[in-house]
């Protein structure tokens, strides 16, 4: 992948000294790479009417270390949960730490650990970790992992890369968990939002019970529409082809393309009560995805891999109205 360089405007924003944060920039965003904190993200910023606005959700420097507490952080080397922790693949069980309140593991392997700064620009970062030689990796089987932030004058593509680095094959997928705002200033209309998706799975306790069926009353976002005040916490699939997900700020003029490789079949979209961001995921798996894989349901999004094979997928979120 390759980046354009760009101006960069003579006023910036208040850049985060932190010595914790790798800061990129180009002239229309701003972001905070966490690096030794499961490569989670602690800002991202755009230039909006002149000045600099936060369309991720910001982190305070006090969660820094604390990767579900960031603007966005990676999900390898599977999405979302675990029910109770119990990993299945080829008549085989292991009994994973459940890591979230609900007794499920959840969100991967990755957060707890520090990421390797392999190359750096004003405008790019690559991180990597292997797991080789790591203590207390929730995952029975080595794998390495890289990830790519980089900027373009209007975009942010994220990259990511899990290869099998053991002896034997195993079920894998991956994603990524930003939250932008619902407003992007005090007191404006909430976002608009489209997520051109025409399947939906039904879900116990967060997690898929079967194959996708239709797309629920409360997480339809196939044609825009406001937020609104419903609790929304759903996985979504058959994404329509070629038709990113869409964010627009109608007070500001701001419309943001969420688009993302096909091996990213998935979207969680997660809309709390109460709350000042939303998240849109793009995941290759759904929740649940290794027990249903297991079972043979299909469209799961979990892939197997083979000792050194690798797979990767890029998706770009990408800003019209920037200046």
């Amino acid at each position: 992948m390759t980046t354009t360089a760009t101006r960069v405007p003579a006023v910036r924003s208040t850049a985060d000294d932190d010595p914790r944060v790798i800061t990129l920039r180009s002239s229309g965003w701003e972001l905070g790479v966490l690096p030794a904190t499961g490569a989670s993200i602690a800002f991202g910023r755009i230039l909006v009417g002149g000045e600099w606005v936060d369309l991720l959700r910001p982190t305070r420097p006090s969660g820094y270390g604390s990767p579900e507490k960031c603007a966005s952080f990676p999900l390898v080397p599977w999405s979302n949960r675990i029910r109770d922790g119990l990993l299945h693949f080829q008549g085989r069980t292991w009994q994973l730490a459940r890591t979230a309140s609900d007794a499920t593991a959840i969100h991967g392997a990755v957060l707890e650990f520090g990421w390797r700064v392999v190359d750096r620009t004003a405008s790019r970062v690559d991180l990597e970790l292997d797991t080789t030689g790591l203590t207390g990796v929730n995952f029975p089987w080595r794998f390495r992992s890289r990830i790519s932030y980089a900027l373009t004058e209007s975009s942010l593509a994220v990259s990511t890369t899990v290869e099998n680095i053991d002896s034997e094959p195993f079920p894998a997928g991956f994603g990524h968990h930003p939250y932008f705002q619902r407003r992007l200033l005090p007191g404006r209309p909430d976002a608009v939002l489209q997520v051109p998706a025409e399947r939906a799975y039904a879900l116990d306790r967060a997690i898929a019970v079967g194959p996708a069926g239709e797309v629920p009353v409360r997480a339809d976002y196939r044609s825009p529409r406001p937020l609104g005040s419903a609790f929304v916490d759903d996985v979504l699939t058959a994404r329509r082809p070629g038709e990113p997900v869409q964010i627009h700020y109608p007070e500001q003029g701001v419309d943001v393309r969420l688009d993302a490789d096909d091996a990213f079949e998935h979207v969680v979209v997660y809309v709390p009560r109460g709350r000042a961001y939303f998240a849109v995921e793009p995941v290759t798996n759904v929740n649940g995805g290794f027990a249903l894989h297991d079972a043979g349901v299909s469209g799961t999004g979990v892939f197997v891999l083979e000792p050194g094979e690798s797979r990767s997928a890029t998706f770009t979120i990408g800003v019209d109205g920037l200046g």
